[in-house]
């Protein structure tokens, strides 16, 4: 029930390929999805996380959701983490997801509040102390612009007194968050928003829990080491070619901003299932011009 959460765990985003018969006229690849887990890893990546936000785990069937774990798991090939989303409406559905993420061999799981219900904070421990009991580790997700309820440092102390539950995914865009858990509690904080990453490692996040290195694992495997290690002129100088893309992971495009990098990288985003459309062309002109300019801003820093 404990876990080293250090390094870059990846939240993955998920290929879809074209199919008239599958939700939306889009099937998920898991060809694909696997070549892009191993790719991650092979590049210095920690672990991944499927089934997050931004691998739409919203949009998938029961069937497909299962199946990106089980993907997941098959391509890490016991080289790194899996932590799965199990998010859920009620803890007896997020339950459920633990359940079979266990069975299919992920090492921890990360959790959102109750989805879609404005829980209040007994509700929110019931709802985590339910899922611990499943026995894997537990990482709460604080994300109050998607579910409305944020985990404020009083209830992550209370959050933390719960076997199991092992770290926190600090989204607030608070960056006084983490030295304020440090202080009431012993759990790890790790760093949920690409655009905080500097400023959460340098008061004291253990771990990166993170969306853009699906199109620069390297650089933010190489980030995040230079934050750890306290170089942080260095690291700097790297997050300041990095940053103005990165602030994409906390707008409410960022998984299609994300796709969008990583095809420009050469890797393959591709579109995304509904409700999320395309972007607009005012939207894509930027970050085209901001990824263009972080991989110049990286090669002359090479």
């Amino acid at each position: 029930m404990t876990m080293n959460l250090g390094g870059v765990v990846v939240a993955t985003a998920l290929p879809y390929a074209p199919d008239p018969g599958a939700p939306a006229g889009l099937a998920v690849d898991y060809d694909r999805y696997a070549e892009h887990v191993d790719f991650l890893i092979g590049n210095g990546c920690r672990g991944v996380g499927p089934n997050g936000s931004l691998g739409e785990y919203s949009s998938l069937t029961d069937q497909e959701r299962r199946r990106v774990v089980q993907v997941a798991v098959e391509a890490t090939a016991g080289r790194g983490i899996v932590i799965a989303g199990v998010h859920g409406v009620g803890w007896h559905q997020a339950r459920r997801w633990a359940e079979l993420a266990g069975e299919d061999g992920a090492d921890g799981v990360l959790l959102l509040p109750p989805t879609l219900y404005r829980a209040n904070p007994d509700e929110v421990l019931e709802h985590y102390a339910r899922v611990a009991e499943v026995g894997l580790p537990v990482m709460a997700y604080n994300n109050p612009f998607d579910t409305k309820v944020d985990l404020v440092p009083e209830l992550v102390a209370r959050l933390a007194e719960i076997p199991g539950v092992v770290a926190i995914k600090e989204f607030s865009g608070d960056a006084r968050r983490a030295m304020e858990i440090a202080d009431r509690s012993g759990i790890d904080v790790i760093a949920g928003a690409d655009d905080l990453l500097l400023e959460l490692m340098l008061d004291g996040a253990v771990g990166w829990f993170a969306g853009f290195p699906n199109a620069f694992p390297v650089e933010s495997v190489t980030l995040y080491n230079l934050c750890r290690g306290g170089e942080w002129a260095r690291a700097a100088e790297l997050y300041r070619a990095l940053v103005p893309v990165f602030r994409w992971d906390s707008r409410t495009e960022f998984v299609q901003a994300i796709k969008l990098s990583m095809d420009l990288v050469g890797r393959y985003g591709g579109p995304c299932r509904p409700p999320r459309g395309p972007l607009s062309a005012e939207q894509t002109a930027q970050i085209t011009a901001e990824t263009a300019r972080a991989v110049t801003a990286l090669a002359a820093l090479r």
